[in-house]
């Protein structure tokens, strides 16, 4: 036998040694998107709080927003909305909440309860527009352009310093 194959042990566990130390340098609120400058999905979907207004992405068209993919169950979301209130006050953009495979009334109560930053609410039921976004779960925001064209996607809680990286995108 060579003595070169007592060595194969050693190069393959290098070679996974470097594979995993890549891993390592990976962001994972920077997920790919396939939408990175392209349009928002179409939709017709109801609002949350009017079942029987239909929302369309023309009702966002003409301004930079951000939208916000949540649900009650996510416990995330529920860190991140203090901050999402804060950017709706503060800094006057509109964010277009997506209620993502909720319960209506559950979602309903928790606007009331915690506060409603957002200028309407998408109510994605059974996710399909979620999926058609790409979402893997939530939360998950969105920069789109005045055009409705997809600029960011950050996966995640929000937080200040995100923000100050969102506001860069959508001021230019």
């Amino acid at each position: 036998m060579a003595r070169w194959l007592l060595f194969i042990p050693l190069i393959l566990f290098i070679g996974l040694g470097v594979f995993l130390y890549q891993g390592l340098s990976i962001d994972p609120t920077e997920l790919p998107s396939a939408l990175i400058n392209k349009p928002f999905p179409d939709f017709k979907i109801s609002d949350l709080k009017q079942p029987d207004k239909q929302l369309t992405k023309t009702n966002f068209v003409g301004k930079p927003v951000l939208v916000n993919v949540w649900a009650t169950w996510c416990p995330s979301c529920r860190e991140e909305h203090q901050q999402l209130l804060k950017m709706a006050q503060e800094h006057k953009i509109d964010i277009i909440g997506l209620n993502y495979k909720d319960d209506r009334d559950l979602a309903l109560q928790w606007l009331q309860t915690l506060g409603d930053p957002y200028k309407f609410v998408i109510y994605d039921k059974d996710g399909m527009l979620g999926l058609d976004l790409g979402v893997y779960g939530a939360p998950e925001t969105y920069v789109l352009d005045a055009q409705g064209i997809v600029k960011y996607r950050h996966v995640g809680v929000v937080t200040e310093q995100d923000w100050q990286k969102l506001q860069g995108m959508i001021n230019g």
